[in-house]
């Protein structure tokens, strides 16, 4: 019998006790997956308090206990579904502002994806939930941080793509952006404003945040320091 090679690699079988973590980790996350399909749109027609967790495993093909299981509670079920909304929507937001060819039409293309959805309004919600429940906080903060990253590098990629100057730091701009969107999605919300009225005013708040240089090949983020110079050079 040949004899296996001390160099060889390891093969897991399905009897093999990491096989089985293994699968039991890929069963729960998609698990997880179908709860939080299920609860999101739920979640965005009734609230948190209008939609039972009896009505999200349903709609999930799911236990009621599974929903304990893995998130505890309907509310911590309520902000994840949120957080993750928000991200695929700036998701969203990065790949239809993707083809703008002008600072203009970039803003454009950011406003008038965010203010297309309810994911904003969503996470809103969320907020305020996590305002009297302290310990959903972290998954809020982890979003936002994610939020403001990515936005910070997809942003410096178009600056640096087109060679456009931009008006502010990348960080700066992605979290002007999210901040702005928030504020007038709110109000908008609570005035009864359509997609359209919230997508002018995000525009109107928002300004320019990048303009076309001279130098197309040359990069140019300015920080703090620069934009004083910048400020008066425009003024």
């Amino acid at each position: 019998m040949a004899k296996r090679s001390v160099h060889a690699p390891f093969e897991a079988t399905a009897g093999d006790p990491r096989h089985a973590a293994r699968a039991t980790r890929s069963a729960g996350r998609k698990t997880r997956s179908l709860l939080l399909d299920a609860a999101s749109p739920l979640f965005k027609e009734r609230g948190v308090s209008g939609a039972s967790i009896a009505d999200i495993a349903t709609a999930a093909n799911a236990f009621p206990s599974q929903i304990t299981y893995y998130f505890r509670s309907k509310e911590a079920l309520f902000v994840e579904c949120a957080c993750r909304d928000l991200l695929y929507l700036a998701r969203a937001t990065e790949q239809a502002a993707l083809k703008a060819r002008s600072p203009q039409e970039y803003t454009h293309a950011l406003a008038e994806t965010v203010t297309a959805s309810d994911s904003v309004a969503f996470f809103a919600e969320a907020l305020t939930l996590t305002r009297r429940r302290p310990d959903l906080a972290p998954l809020v903060e982890r979003t936002i941080e994610r939020l403001h990253a990515e936005g910070a590098r997809a942003y410096a990629s178009q600056v640096a793509r087109h060679g456009w100057r931009s008006l502010r730091a990348p960080d700066e701009s992605s979290r002007r952006f999210w901040a702005v969107a928030i504020g007038v999605i709110l109000e908008g919300c609570a005035m009864g404003r359509s997609p359209d009225e919230l997508c002018a005013e995000m525009l109107r708040v928002l300004g320019e945040q990048a303009k076309f240089t001279s130098d197309a090949a040359r990069l140019r983020l300015v920080d703090d320091r620069d934009a004083s110079t910048i400020a008066d050079g425009e003024s």
